[in-house]
């Protein structure tokens, strides 16, 4: 089975992932007890992961273990860094990387945010499968998901479903 380059994160209805300061505390509005909107099961097919570094820096924030420190993680950042165990701070080309990586046997490739990465993945071209979840609140401002200066690009639909939350997780695939 071919390794595919999935991005799988959340937006609000108007198209944002945080708040102009990068908060993300609206995310919270969707929890529900023993509900991950199938986080767990997408996790279990990933073995690689490529996340931005502001992302990363979000997530330490958050004095939490970091989440992904048991698979191969790549930090997508312009300044150079000693790997941390099997965290990888990489500035390198992203068309390389994610050529090697598809080389490689193994599972889904999880891109983890944030909005220049995922612009700079879509710009080359390289995301496969979109899994957005869009949380059921306008912030009217913030850091967008697809800034304007992206290429179009013609997806299909693969999957949709809504929660009771009225949280709507829509899976898209490039053709």
């Amino acid at each position: 089975m071919e390794r595919k380059l999935i991005l799988y994160i959340a937006m609000s209805l108007d198209g944002y992932i945080a708040r102009p300061d990068g908060d993300i505390d609206w995310l919270s509005s969707v929890e529900r007890p023993g509900e991950d909107y199938g986080y767990a099961n997408f996790v279990h097919t990933v073995d690689t992961v490529i996340m931005g570094r502001k992302t990363y820096d979000k997530v330490l924030s958050f004095g939490i273990e970091f989440p992904h420190k048991d698979k191969p993680c790549y930090i997508i950042t312009r300044q150079e860094r000693p790997a941390e165990g099997n965290i990888v701070f990489y500035s390198g080309s992203l068309p390389d990387l994610v050529a090697r990586l598809k080389s490689l046997p193994g599972g889904n490739i999880y891109c983890d945010g944030g909005a220049e990465l995922v612009t700079a993945l879509r710009r080359a071209d390289l995301i496969d499968t979109y899994v957005i979840s869009i949380i059921p609140v306008l912030l009217g401002d913030g850091i967008r998901l697809f800034p304007d200066e992206n290429p179009e690009q013609k997806l299909q639909l693969v999957d949709c479903k809504s929660f009771e939350s009225g949280l709507v997780q829509v899976r898209y695939s490039r053709i």
